[in-house]
């Protein structure tokens, strides 16, 4: 797949520079003086050939132009689907459940970046779809846990995420703040922990 992927990459090189020279040498023929064609013994050459020369311009001309088009027009579309993302992680987050919160809360108590969760899990499931959560690959089947994968919290909802929304403390939790997290936290991860200890 690699090897296909550098052809293909080296062909487009290939082309690009074969039209920067199309463009280039039909644009010094047609717009050179005269007497230096005459100079070069290419004016007969360039009277002869002059409207294959004039159609190369026009091609490779409109070949640039189309790709500096298709350049705008992709880097529009990123923009406006990397703004529904945020837009959407805006919405999202003021509206998390008590399980996603919790399931989001298990990055910052257990101090990761990444996280193995189960795939078949709604708040999972949820956080994926709202762009939240990425999931990272390293999947896994257990027989009773289903299957796993592992997750990160997306580079866009980081900034959304505090410990404000996440109903954190502030500073060290006290007693009584630790009972309450820990019997929030998310069902499944004592599970995820034995299935882990199982496989290995």
């Amino acid at each position: 797949m690699k090897i296909r992927s550098i052809k293909l990459l080296n062909s487009k090189h290939l082309f690009v520079s074969a039209m920067s020279w199309i463009v280039v040498t039909c644009t010094s023929l047609l717009f050179v003086p005269k007497h230096l064609l005459a100079v070069l013994s290419l004016d007969q050459l360039v009277n002869q050939y002059s409207q294959f020369i004039g159609l190369g311009l026009i091609i490779g001309v409109a070949y640039f132009l189309s790709q500096i088009i298709a350049f705008v027009v992709d880097e529009s579309i990123i923009y406006l689907r990397q703004k529904r993302t945020v837009e959407t992680i805006e919405a999202k987050v003021k509206l998390l459940d008590p399980a996603e919160r919790a399931l989001l809360r298990e990055f910052f108590l257990q101090g990761q970046t990444i996280l193995t969760l189960p795939q078949n899990e709604l708040a999972v499931k949820n956080l994926v779809q709202t762009s939240i959560l990425e999931m990272l690959g390293n999947e896994r089947h257990y027989a009773i846990q289903g299957p796993t994968a592992e997750y990160k919290i997306s580079m866009q909802a980081r900034n959304y995420l505090n410990r404000d929304v996440l109903r954190l403390p502030a500073g060290e939790p006290s007693a009584e703040e630790m009972s309450y997290l820990i019997k929030t936290r998310p069902h499944f991860i004592n599970g995820l922990v034995q299935s882990r200890k199982h496989a290995v």
